[in-house]
C-alpha cells in the first residue's frame, strides 16, 4: 500500500441559495463541468420564441386615439360651430309647406239661385326627390309613375315625366294637375295603396307613386251650363277670374289663401310632430241683379232666332226701367264655362257690351227727343217727306221707295223715315253746324260715347265723334243712327231713360256682396242724370206706341195683348269687323212696357242675318214680344187698363 491517504468523499450539504442578480457561480477546482444543452432529437417540435407585445399595443392605442379625436372634432363642429346651418338644412328637408286655397265665393241671381259655385276638388302634387334612384332604387321611377298617372289625369306622359324629374334636383314640390274631382284623387290613392300592399309581399315591387300627394282645393262649377255665361265669365287654370263678373270681382270672390307646414317622411305627414297652419279666408258671395228665369227666356229666344236667320250673333237685354238693374243679358252664340275646351274664343266674351255697331233707326228716338225738348216741333207737326233728299254730297232715301209722304212728326217716327228725321233735326239750329252741336249734346246725355258705368271687362264706349269732326255725310246720317256706334247696353239704356221720365239711371249688374261673416253689403246707388223733361219723355212714349200700335207702324209684330207697348224698329247697314266695310245688316228692336207706366225695357239686336227677312221689326219684334211677355208675367206686372192715345201718323195736304 502506498503511504498516501485515500481521497476523502465530499458529503453533499444543503444547497445554497442562488445569488441575487442572476450571477452564476463559477466552478472551482474539482467541480463538474457544466452540462451542454441537449441536442434536439430529429423530428421533435421546435419551440417558437414570441416577440415582445408592448410596441404593438402602443401602436393600436395610438390609432384608436386618433380616430376618437377625429370623431370628437367633427361632433364639436356639427353641434357647436355649424349647429344652426345643419339645423336649417334638416328643417328644410323635413318640413314641407303648401298653400291652402281659399274657397271662392258663389254667384247667385237676385233670388239667391246659384249661378256659379265651388265644389271640393284636389290639386295633384308630387315631391320629385322621392322619385330619384336613391329613394326608389330604380332608374325609371318617373317613367313608371307617369305611365300610371297619364291616363287618370288625361295628360301627356312625357309632360309628367319632366315634372317628376326636374332640372333642379332639390325641388320638393311640383303641381301635376289642378282642381281634379274627388274621383280622380280616389283612383290615384287606390293605386298607391295597391302598390304598397303588393310591395309588402313582393320585394321586387316598388311603389312608384309614394311621392304623389294631394292638396285640398275647389273647382268652379256653373250649374246652369251656358246660361248667363257672358255675364259670369269663367275661372282660369290659376283659379283667377278669366272674364265677366269672375274677373271683374275676382278679388272679392277669391278671398285670401292660407298656408300649412308639417313634417313629412317618405311623402307622408308625421302625425306626432306639430304643424303650423294659417287658415284661408273664404271669398265673398256675389248677388247679381239678373233673374235666372228671365235670363233663360231671353237666351232661348235669341238663340233660336240667330240659328233660324243664320246670323253671326245676337243679344237681348232686359232692364228694370226704375232702378236701372239688368234683369237679363243674353248672347248667342255663347259658351259653357264648365268646358272651355269646346268654347270658341270669339264667343267667350260678352258681345252685348263688347260689340260696337251702328244702331240704325232705334237711335231716331234721341233725335226726336232733341226736337221735342228744344220745342222745334210737336208730335203733330207736319213734315213733307219726298222720295229722295239731296244733302251735302249724297242723295238720301228711306228703306222703301214711295211717293211723297205727308207725315206728322209722330208719323216720321212710326214709319221710321230717314228723310223725315233729317228734315226735323235740321231745325235744331239756324245752321247745320249749330244743329249738329245741339244733337251731339243730347246724344252725350243719353250716354253715347261713354262707358255705361258697369265697369265690365272689355266693355266698349262706342264711337261718337265731336260735331266739328263730322263728315259731310255724317251730319245727315247720325240723326237716323248711322255714322256713330254703341253697344247693346247703351241702346237699352236710351229707352229706359225715356221710360223713367227722362232720368237716366246708370245700369247695374251687381246688387251686393255677402262676406264670410254673413254681412251683406249693397252696391252703391247708381248715378242718376236728367236727360230730358218728364213731359218730353211722356210724349215720346206715346209716339213710340204708334210704332207698335198703329197699322202704319213698323213694329206691329211686337204687340202684346192687354198691354200698351212702346217700341222702335231698327235696320242699319253693318260694318263687317273683319274687313271694315259695309256688309249685311244690324236688325234691332227696342221698347218698354207698359207704355203708360213703364216697368221693363227689352232690347234685341241680330247681326248679319243671312237667311229670311233681315228687317228689325220682322225678326227682332217677335223676340221682343216673347221676352217682354215672359218678364211681365214673371214680375207680375199687371196691365194698366188705360187706353192708348192715338196720335196721328199722316195728314192730308
Amino acid at each position: 500500500m502506498s503511504d498516501r491517504e485515500p481521497p476523502r468523499r465530499r458529503v453533499p450539504g444543503p444547497a445554497k441559495p442562488a445569488r441575487s442578480g442572476g450571477a452564476q457561480r463559477r466552478p472551482g477546482p474539482g467541480a463538474r463541468p457544466a452540462r451542454r444543452p441537449a441536442r434536439p432529437r430529429p423530428g421533435a417540435p421546435v419551440a417558437i420564441r414570441l416577440g415582445r407585445p408592448r410596441p404593438r399595443l402602443r401602436m393600436v392605442s395610438l390609432a384608436l386615439t386618433l380616430v376618437l379625436i377625429a370623431f370628437v372634432v367633427r361632433l364639436l363642429q356639427v353641434q357647436g360651430v355649424d349647429a344652426s346651418t345643419y339645423a336649417a338644412k334638416a328643417e328644410k328637408n323635413r318640413y314641407v309647406g303648401y298653400t291652402l286655397a281659399a274657397e271662392r265665393g258663389g254667384i247667385t241671381d237676385r233670388n239667391g239661385v246659384a249661378l256659379a259655385t265651388s265644389v271640393d276638388a284636389y290639386d295633384i302634387t308630387a315631391d320629385p326627390t322621392l322619385f330619384s334612384r336613391d329613394q326608389l332604387k330604380i332608374d325609371d321611377g318617373p317613367e313608371q309613375a307617369a305611365a300610371l298617372l297619364a291616363p287618370i289625369l288625361g295628360q301627356d306622359q312625357e309632360k309628367i315625366v319632366n315634372k317628376l324629374r326636374p332640372a333642379n334636383r332639390n325641388l320638393r314640390y311640383t303641381l301635376l294637375a289642378s282642381r281634379q274631382t274627388p274621383q280622380v284623387w280616389k283612383q290615384i290613392k287606390d293605386l298607391k295603396n295597391a302598390l304598397t300592399t303588393k310591395a309588402e309581399t313582393d320585394k321586387s315591387t316598388v311603389n312608384v307613386l309614394a311621392g304623389v300627394l294631394s292638396v285640398a282645393s275647389s273647382k268652379r262649377v256653373y250649374p246652369n251650363g251656358d246660361l248667363a255665361a257672358g255675364i259670369l265669365g269663367w275661372v282660369n287654370a290659376d283659379g283667377k277670374g278669366g272674364g265677366g263678373v269672375e274677373q271683374q270681382l275676382n278679388q272679392a270672390l277669391s278671398g285670401k289663401d292660407g298656408e300649412i307646414r308639417y313634417a313629412q317622411s317618405g311623402g307622408r305627414q308625421v302625425p306626432t310632430v306639430g304643424s303650423t297652419e294659417t287658415p284661408a279666408v273664404p271669398g265673398s258671395d256675389v248677388e247679381l241683379t239678373i233673374d235666372r228665369d228671365i235670363q233663360w227666356a231671353a237666351q232661348n229666344a235669341i238663340t233660336e232666332q240667330v240659328q233660324e236667320s243664320r246670323a253671326d250673333r245676337g243679344y237681348v237685354i232686359v232692364q228694370d226701367t226704375r232702378t236701372g238693374e239688368i234683369l237679363a243679358m243674353a248672347n248667342s252664340p255663347g259658351f259653357d264655362p264648365n268646358d272651355l275646351s269646346e268654347a270658341s274664343s270669339a264667343n267667350m266674351g260678352n258681345a252685348a257690351l263688347q260689340d260696337a255697331y251702328e244702331p240704325g233707326s232705334t237711335a231716331k228716338v234721341m233725335s226726336m227727343a232733341a226736337v221735342l225738348e228744344e220745342n222745334v216741333a210737336t208730335p203733330g207737326t207736319h213734315v213733307i217727306v219726298p222720295n229722295r233728299l239731296h244733302r251735302g254730297d249724297r242723295l238720301f232715301k228711306d228703306d222703301i221707295d214711295h211717293e211723297t209722304w205727308y207725315l206728322t212728326l209722330n208719323g216720321v217716327l212710326a214709319k221710321s223715315s230717314n228723310i223725315g228725321t233729317i228734315l226735323a233735326t235740321g231745325q235744331l239750329g239756324k245752321t247745320q253746324s249749330k244743329s249738329n252741336k245741339v244733337l251731339y249734346d243730347y246724344l252725350r246725355k243719353f250716354g253715347l260715347g261713354s262707358y255705361t258705368g258697369l265697369g265690365f271687362p272689355g266693355e266698349t264706349p262706342g264711337i261718337l265723334a265731336a260735331p266739328d269732326k263730322w263728315s259731310t255725310s255724317q251730319q245727315y246720317t247720325i240723326p237716323f243712327g248711322q255714322g256713330l256706334s254703341l253697344n247693346a247696353m247703351q241702346a237699352a239704356s236710351i229707352y229706359s231713360t225715356i221710360a223713367n221720365g227722362g232720368v237716366r239711371v246708370e245700369p247695374t249688374l251687381v246688387r251686393g256682396t255677402e262676406g264670410p261673416d254673413g254681412q251683406f253689403t249693397e252696391t252703391a246707388k247708381p248715378k242718376k242724370t236728367r236727360v230730358i223733361s218728364a213731359r218730353t219723355a211722356r210724349t215720346l212714349a206715346q209716339m213710340l206706341e204708334s210704332v207698335v200700335g198703329d197699322r202704319e207702324g213698323t213694329g206691329t209684330k211686337a204687340r202684346i195683348p192687354g198691354y200698351r207697348v212702346a217700341g222702335k224698329t231698327g235696320t242699319a247697314n253693318r260694318v263687317d269687323p273683319a274687313t271694315g266695310k259695309y256688309r249685311g245688316y244690324t236688325s234691332s228692336f227696342a221698347g218698354f212696357a207698359p207704355a203708360d207706366n213703364p216697368r221693363i225695357t227689352v232690347y234685341c239686336a241680330i247681326q248679319n242675318a243671312t237667311q229670311g227677312n233681315y228687317f228689325g221689326g220682322q225678326i227682332c219684334g217677335p223676340i221682343y214680344k216673347k221676352v217682354m211677355e215672359f218678364a211681365l208675367k214673371t214680375l207680375q206686372v199687371p196691365p194698366t187698363g188705360a187706353k192708348a192715345a192715338k196720335l196721328p201718323v199722316a195728314y192730308k195736304p
